[in-house]
């Protein structure tokens, strides 16, 4: 539904809270409580059907139809069956924004007349427009506004952390224990059950307008997987997101939907998705709260290396394990810190080592002197200090010289006060003082750890991976959808084992040599020198992922190590006996005869892609062969898959340290690995109707990759969670030049030559880029030009194929649209040579075309004054162009479509809601 309205929920100048009384355990009473603590500045009302004067000094009316004037935002406390009528009752008088904090175990019954709750809800908010949070949502607070519409028993402090949830008791635990430790939060809104606000339109607004360090997830379900990932990619380039998901085992899982198939627990798909957004994820709610302390009171990190100082050399240690097993990296020591740690006797078990042990007779003073010491150590990103209350190091005593010489500290600063009693006052002043402190080393450790996974995850998202080994053309993909289009009209939904095959071979997977037989007459003129395999293929094994409880079994419909036609022709009867006992009616569909795959020191892999119900398509690879539990080593990753994503896929299964542990040229069979996985990436988007691909066995060995196994099946057309690369608008034209130029969507592999065309621009032309001098591009700038989101941001750039087969960028067009689609900002570059040839004209023309296509309301830009070729392009191109005085720049607007909505004319009459 997009940010459409939600200032209303964030910014409202007046409220009124429906179902407000003064009764002890009236939620809306509550409300109206928690808002007069919080200090609301705007108007407030109470509406209460019997007539009460005012609640709790709030004036009250009967109706909604009383109310003096039209709030901002409606709070419903009333009992959810009345929530429908006061919904439709809310819209008429002009309300735009409603949180429902009532709910019920019914709300989908539909045992009345006019639908469910739920469906009548929808229905009411649809006449008017109206923006729906809840039912059964905690409500939101924004304490910096001084808004607090929950019914939540703790007041909440201002703070740099927006927690965005789906469970309002999990919301209520968050504040308590943020109270408890003086923590505040920047905005804290939990969905509950809602019908019409979505937890991606929140991120999105969270993005836009809110100077937030951080945003802290609670996942439960995700209604519309696209949505939801272009939500979390544009918010994780602009600052740390932490998720935590329930529901990550089949046994918690209340969704009700499908299995994926070939997945035995759908939330690694989860965790997939999450690590390809640049989302660090939390696995239990003791690390959510350990999260949101670490992210409340921690500078970002430079770096990984972490410096240990303790009272005692065990705890220490238990620290140090953690680290490692969670692929942290303990800090060394540089001269300067050895020698002065050796010379100042701090260390009493490894003088000048990480970690720094002081003894149990450790006093506050010589504490903080080593912390001096190892925080300025420019090889340390982080310190923690792990004490153990002892009568010569008092915890307290301690806590407080720490927290009044902080300022010597030039490193982040974590704390573990071991212990429960004498502990607690320690931490209790790290509390006051915001320094972040854990009842544990482990802990500690942990949180630190969550900076360091957001630190990577981002690296990985800011690489520019090497060239795609594989381009589609179109003749390839006409070819393939020609065979589905056979294989729908003979009434079939998988491909023939033949036809799986000619697919394979259109992109370029190689796959074992096979012959395809008819019946024992054709099996007895076949002709081979070397041993066979005779497969049956029937309608019960062409699908993908179908496994029985003893998977050895499937090799039951195949025979091995036939040497003669007469033994194959003799296995073709045996096959269809054998088909025709088990599966009475089944069609056998041909028979496949290969040649033996044996020795070569072969690795049996397994490779496909299957279909999410919640992200669709799934690119999967791991260990294969039917003699091991296939579902053991299945890692999953969401296409589009590039080389260095699919890289990243290979790595995280055994089958990566079998290869890199056996194999004569570990670098070369792992890069064949992935060049098999970025086709099965293509594959998934050029080929909607595929749902289910399985390569196994798929074998590793020294001649390469080859599939011996393989199935296909159809279904209908499946969202992609990643918009994958548009290959549709690529298009060759004809310059003023008679030069032929490629025009088509910009791709994450374009980093080099974004490069190369920015070496060859003219200080004036960056400047009226960039309006400033630029001279080079970073690591950051390459992958935000590059790596885009298509369904938010689209780039075509212009590219000349050389004679010698190179290629360059000649210009780019780019746009950035809103989350609501209403605008979409523009910027144009050419480089010098190509001026006067047409280039920026065809360039804007193809973007506007685009735009309007999408459904784009107005396409703006900002012109520098002096920058004439451009004004005299925009005036050519229909733009209505005005000067600002203030900014000295002239600012560039066209309209592309007519808006369809009030709210749609508002925003493009005003600036950005």
């Amino acid at each position: 539904m997009g940010t459409r309205f939600l200032r209303h929920f964030f910014e409202p100048r007046s409220l009124a809270i429906i179902g407000a009384s003064e009764k002890p355990h009236s939620m809306g009473g509550l409300v109206v409580r928690n808002l007069l603590e919080a200090g609301f500045p705007g108007e407030l009302w109470a509406v209460n059907p019997k007539g009460y004067a005012s609640v709790h000094g709030v004036p009250c009316v009967k109706r909604v139809g009383d109310l003096p004037a039209s709030p901002d935002l409606a709070v419903i406390c009333s009992p959810v069956d009345s929530v429908p009528k006061l919904i439709e009752r809310l819209g008429e008088i002009g309300v735009k924004a409603v949180m429902v904090l009532s709910g019920g175990a019914y709300l989908d019954d539909r045992s009345g007349d006019g639908g469910s709750i739920r469906e009548r809800m929808i229905k009411a908010a649809r006449l008017s427009g109206i923006r729906v949070l809840g039912p059964e949502c905690l409500g939101l607070i924004v304490p910096g506004r001084k808004l607090n519409a929950t019914y939540a028993s703790q007041p909440v402090k201002s703070g740099r952390v927006a927690y965005l949830g789906q469970s309002g008791m999990l919301g209520n635990a968050m504040i308590d224990w943020a109270a408890g430790r003086g923590i505040g939060f920047s905005h804290l809104v939990t969905l509950g059950d809602s019908v019409d606000v979505m937890l991606p339109d929140l991120i999105d607004y969270i993005n836009q307008h809110a100077p937030t360090q951080a945003i802290l997830l609670h996942l439960e379900r995700i209604h519309d997987a696209q949505h939801f990932m272009t939500a979390l990619r544009e918010a994780s380039r602009n600052r740390l997101v932490l998720a935590i998901k329930s529901g990550r085992t089949p046994e918690s899982d209340i969704s009700g939907l499908a299995p994926t198939p070939g997945i035995a627990n759908r939330d690694v798909i989860f965790d997939a998705a999450l690590a390809r957004a640049g989302v660090v994820r939390v696995d239990d709610s003791d690390e959510l709260f350990d999260a949101l302390e670490t992210l409340s009171r921690m500078k970002p990190l430079r770096g990984d290396r972490l410096a240990i100082v303790s009272n005692g050399l065990g705890p220490a240690m238990l620290a140090i394990d953690k680290l490692i097993s969670a692929g942290g990296r303990l800090a060394s020591f540089s001269d300067d810190t050895r020698r002065a740690l050796t010379r100042g006797d701090f260390d009493m078990s490894l003088p000048g080592r990480n970690p720094v042990d002081l003894g149990g007779n450790a006093t506050p003073e010589r504490m903080v002197d080593a912390l001096e010491v190892v925080a300025a150590d420019p090889d340390v990103d982080a310190v923690l200090v792990v004490h153990a209350p002892t009568r010569m190091a008092p915890s307290k005593l301690t806590a407080e010289a720490i927290v009044a010489n902080r300022k010597r500290f030039k490193r982040n600063l974590l704390t573990s006060w071991m212990g429960l009693e004498e502990a607690l006052s320690a931490r209790h002043e790290c509390n006051l003082a915001g320094i972040p402190t854990y009842i544990s080393p482990e802990k500690a450790v942990k949180a630190f750890m969550h900076m360091v996974d957001y630190q990577r995850v981002q690296a990985l998202l800011q690489e520019t991976p090497p060239s795609l080994p594989f381009a589609t053309t179109a003749e390839i993909r006409q070819r393939c959808h020609a065979l589905i289009e056979r294989a729908r009209e003979d009434g079939r939904e998988s491909l023939m084992h033949s036809e799986t095959a000619q697919v394979l071979a259109a992109y370029g997977i190689p796959a074992a040599p096979s012959r395809y037989l008819h019946d024992a007459e054709e099996a007895a003129a076949a002709s081979f020198d070397e041993p066979m395999a005779l497969k049956v293929i029937h309608d019960h094994n062409v699908v993908p992922y179908r496994y029985r409880r003893h998977p050895h079994k499937l090799s039951a419909g195949m025979l091995q190590d036939l040497t003669t036609p007469e033994q194959v022709a003799e296995g073709v009867v045996q096959l269809s006996d054998k088909v025709a006992e088990k599966f009475p009616g089944v069609t056998i569909r041909e028979f496949c005869l290969q040649p033996m795959q044996r020795g070569k020191h072969s690795m049996q892999l397994c490779a496909g892609i299957t279909r999410d119900p919640i992200f669709g398509p799934v690119i999967v690879f791991g260990i294969g062969g039917y003699k091991v539990n296939v579902l053991a080593d299945r890692h999953v990753a969401l296409p589009p898959l590039n080389m260095t994503l699919a890289d990243d896929l290979v790595a995280q299964t055994h089958a990566s340290k079998l290869i890199r542990e056996h194999s004569r040229d570990p670098q070369r069979d792992i890069q064949r690995l992935c060049q098999l996985l970025v086709k099965l990436s293509q594959m998934a988007s050029d080929l909607p109707a595929l749902k289910g691909l399985e390569l196994n066995p798929l074998l590793l060995n020294r001649d390469g990759v080859v599939a011996v196994d393989f199935a296909m099946d159809l279904g209908t057309p499946a969202r992609h969670a990643i918009m994958p690369y548009p290959e549709e608008l690529r298009e060759w034209v004809t310059l003023d030049n008679a030069m032929a130029v490629e025009v088509r969507p910009i791709r994450a592999e374009d980093a080099p030559l974004i490069t190369a065309f920015h070496t060859q621009l003219s200080e004036e032309s960056i400047r009226f880029r960039y309006f400033h001098h630029k001279a080079d591009l970073t690591k950051r700038d390459l992958s935000m030009l590059a790596h885009i989101n298509y369904d938010r941001q689209m780039a075509f750039i212009a590219e000349h194929h050389r004679d010698d087969g190179s290629k360059e960028m000649l210009g780019v067009v780019r746009v950035w649209n809103d989350p609501d689609n209403i605008r979409t900002e523009f910027s144009v570059i050419i480089r010098d040579d190509m001026h006067g040839h047409g280039l920026g004209s065809l360039l804007m023309n193809k973007m506007i075309r685009y735009c309007k296509g999408v459904g784009t309301l107005e396409m703006v830009g900002t012109v520098m004054v002096d920058n004439h070729p451009m004004r005299a392009l925009m005036k050519h191109l229909g733009f209505r162009l005005r000067y600002d005085m203030e900014e000295q720049v002239m600012h560039a607007s066209l309209r592309l479509n007519e808006p369809v909505s009030d709210w749609q004319k508002l925003r493009l009459d005003s600036a950005m809601e």
